[in-house]
């Protein structure tokens, strides 16, 4: 069969075929677990909200070499700066003011989810990647929120893989989106979409689906 990051070359059409001969072929990927992220925000359809702050703040363990997933990691955040969600935040995300009312801030959230890298991967010097729908995740939201909460981001976000960039090496096009992906993969969306932990399972979908034809995965920001 091809070799597994050379698959862009080939049309969709016979993306059938090397999933059945993908089914028989084993790869090793480059780290031991993927770390599936997907953060929602507080968000207005009216003005733009500054400081934009994180709501929701969900992360999948997924073994790399089964693809299944181990953990979770999932918490709400109370917003500080605009602790009241606009309707439009709640009607795209789902995340109503009851939800978060009474979680912890940003920098509580923050603590946990380190003590919990650390007990998960860092203990047991295990290799990782984060693996987001996008680069917004990690290189503008995350920063940002570090700053408007005066925080040190951990290096261990300095890297991470944006699964578009890997479906479109397999597929050969940039896809438009999440709901894209799976469409073309064959795959079910499940539960709703801007859902955080949801979105999170959804890749966790798309991870699987292309780790299964082969591919390798690898950085795609450093």
């Amino acid at each position: 069969m091809p070799t597994p990051n050379i698959l862009k070359h080939y049309p969709i059409r016979f993306l059938s075929v090397i999933d059945k001969m993908a089914s028989n072929f084993k790869v090793k990927q480059a780290f031991d677990y993927f770390l599936v992220l997907d953060f929602e925000a507080t968000c207005d359809d009216k003005v733009s909200i500054q400081p934009q702050e994180i709501i929701e703040f969900p992360c999948i363990k997924v073994n790399a070499q089964t693809f299944e997933s181990e953990k979770v990691f999932h918490r709400y955040v109370k917003p500080v700066y605009r602790p009241q969600l606009t309707p439009f935040c709640t009607e795209l995300t789902g995340i109503i003011q009851d939800m978060v009312e009474n979680e912890n801030n940003f920098i509580e959230v923050f603590k946990d989810f380190d003590i919990w890298m650390k007990e998960e991967l860092l203990e047991k010097e295990k290799s990782f990647a984060f693996v987001t729908c996008g680069d917004w995740d990690l290189k503008t939201m995350l920063p940002s929120q570090c700053r408007t909460s005066n925080c040190n981001k951990p290096n261990y976000f300095n890297s991470w893989i944006n699964i578009k960039r890997s479906f479109s090496d397999v597929t050969g096009t940039w896809p438009r989106g999440m709901i894209p992906m799976l469409r073309q993969l064959k795959l079910k969306h499940e539960g709703r979409h801007h859902s955080g932990i949801d979105d999170c399972r959804n890749i966790a979908n798309i991870l699987k689906g292309l780790g299964q034809r082969g591919y390798i995965y690898r950085l795609t920001r450093h």
